[in-house]
């Protein structure tokens, strides 16, 4: 049995949005000393400009599976999300993937200019964990420091930055299976792995229970850029709200590109089953995770 993704993450948009706005008001926290109108501006362009929320979404469901649901998951879920958002804008600037589309709308440095976008994404990257560290995340502060240390891990060198360091360096240059999926685990994989296994690290989840909603993060986020690799290949920019068909134009290695579409949709649903299989101890209560597993290798945006 799986829930529809779709409606569950749209019914946990609205608290999460609400959170996230008023994480991110234009009045100064204590120990800050002002935050700059333009700053705020483009840091709220960049992280209230809508999206799936799949990764926010994917770690309050996997805490509500152990039981827990209230605001300190929503801020360490907005953690997240802004360690994503600044990543995206970062990924769209000039001398990265040089993108004018981002979500329907121009990207951070064309909306604003270059110079803000750099800031608005450093800022959104420092306020992760600034947000982390709340003590409404977890009242044990181990806790909050394995969170904090685990997120860095999946966002720096080892995970999403060394994985856009390897996707850069792999335009035009012929790739095998492995070394795709490497890259891929890391660019994109690491923070939905994050989600997942975070959201039952906060909800006190055993350890055995951590490690297999650790490997479910895996498998989803390996669906989810096969997914993303074959949508660019046959979407559309208008349902994407981003440009279509860049991948092929610059090169990069995928694994559709690689083995083909055929390929890539029976190892979406094999994918999938393993999702599933590792859901099978949790029973029913695993059905908005299933739901979510689904979601992403069926996905039209």
């Amino acid at each position: 049995m799986t829930v529809d993704a779709a409606d569950q993450l749209a019914a946990d948009a609205g608290r999460f949005e609400a959170m996230l706005e008023t994480l991110l008001a234009p009045e100064p926290l204590e120990e800050e000393l002002a935050r700059p109108d333009r700053l705020v501006e483009a840091m709220r362009y960049a992280a209230l400009g809508g999206g799936k929320r799949l990764r926010p979404g994917l770690m309050i469901a996997a805490a509500r599976l152990f039981g827990r649901d209230d605001e300190g998951v929503l801020v360490a879920a907005a953690a997240l999300e802004c360690i994503h958002c600044y990543s995206l804008v970062h990924d769209d600037l000039p001398a990265m993937d040089d993108d004018d589309l981002r979500r329907g709308r121009p990207t951070v440095h064309r909306a604003f200019d270059e110079a803000t976008a750099i800031l608005a994404g450093d800022a959104l990257l420092t306020l992760a964990f600034d947000l982390v560290a709340d003590p409404s995340v977890h009242a044990d502060a181990g806790v909050r420091l394995a969170a904090s240390r685990d997120l860095a891990r999946a966002a720096g060198i080892g995970g999403m930055a060394g994985g856009q360091m390897l996707d850069l360096a792999a335009e035009h240059s012929s790739l095998g299976e492995a070394e795709i999926r490497l890259l891929q685990s890391m660019k994109t994989g690491a923070l939905i792995r994050y989600a997942a296994r975070t959201g039952a690290r906060l909800a006190g989840a055993s350890s055995q229970d951590i490690e297999r909603l650790t490997r479910f993060g895996e498998v989803i986020g390996l669906a989810f850029q096969l997914a993303d690799d074959l949508l660019d290949v046959e979407g559309d920019a208008a349902a994407l709200g981003k440009a279509a068909g860049k991948d092929a134009a610059a090169g990069k290695a995928t694994l559709v590109a690689l083995k083909g579409v055929a390929w890539t949709r029976t190892e979406l649903s094999r994918l999938v089953g393993e999702a599933e299989t590792l859901l099978a101890p949790y029973g029913a209560r695993a059905a908005e995770l299933a739901g979510l597993a689904h979601f992403v290798a069926v996905r039209d945006r």
